[in-house]
This record gives C-alpha cells, structure tokens and sequence, in this order.
C-alpha cells in the first residue's frame, strides 16, 4: 500500500432494499464523514472529458457513481492514485488540499458529489503549480 492510499478512503454502503429492489442509504455524519452542505452531480460527460483538476482549501468531498462508471485520479504532489468507481454502494472520500481529476466516464455515468462546504470559487486552487507550492514541493 502506498502513501497516497492513506490519503483518501474508499467507502461501501449498506444495501438496505428487498425483494422491492435495492436502496442505499448515505447520511452525513454517519457513513459520510461530514454533515453535508451541498450536493451536486455530473452527467452527460464521455469518456474524453476531464473534470476536477483542483484542490480545495476547506472542502472535502464523497464521490458517488449512482449510474455507470467513472475514473478518479488523486495526487498529493509525491504520488498519484486512481479509483475506480464502478458499483453504487461504493464511494471515496477525498479531504481538503488533495488534488482531484475525474475522467473515463461511462456513456451513463452520473457521478454524485456530497461536500462539506457551501461553494466558495476563492478556496479553489486550479493551477497544479500553484497547488505544489502551497503544499512545499515545488
């Protein structure tokens, strides 16, 4: 295991359906590791596309593929990890200032995002130089 596996956690969660089909159940403070403050999604992109590529000062975030699959790159400016997020009981969490890019999305992706934070643009850090230096290794 490297040293970027201990940055973010991969997360599994209880499937609570029945003969009625499948439900999931993800509540902040309990399987998500913060109270939840905002919620988005991203859908309608291809396997081409690039999203993330940003670190943030305050936010952390649980990534969720409710449909389809989608690919998550991780980098903490020493090492790079990839997650693939391929079942919908399945999520990672992602603290602040780790830098995060999300591709190879599957023609139904839709890939749920819970933050802990309200958007704020200022506490984005958008250039991978810029995030280097903050972190000391540039």
């Amino acid at each position: 295991m490297s040293e970027i596996d201990n940055k973010y956690k991969l997360l599994q969660f209880p499937d609570l359906g029945d003969e009625r089909g499948n439900l999931v159940v993800v509540e902040g403070g309990m399987q998500i590791p913060f109270d939840i403050k905002r919620i988005f999604y991203i859908y309608g992109s291809d396997d081409s596309v690039v999203r993330g590529q940003h670190a943030n000062l305050k936010s952390e975030f649980v990534l969720i593929n409710v449909a389809g699959t989608s690919k998550v790159k991780v980098d903490d400016g020493k090492e790079t990890g990839v997650i693939e997020l391929n079942q919908p009981r399945m999520g990672v969490y992602l603290p602040k200032m780790l830098w995060k890019e999300m591709y190879d999305f599957s023609p139904d992706s839709v890939l749920l995002v819970l933050s802990n934070e309200h958007y704020d643009g200022n506490e984005y850090i958008r250039d991978y130089n810029e995030y280097l230096k903050i972190i000391g290794k540039k």
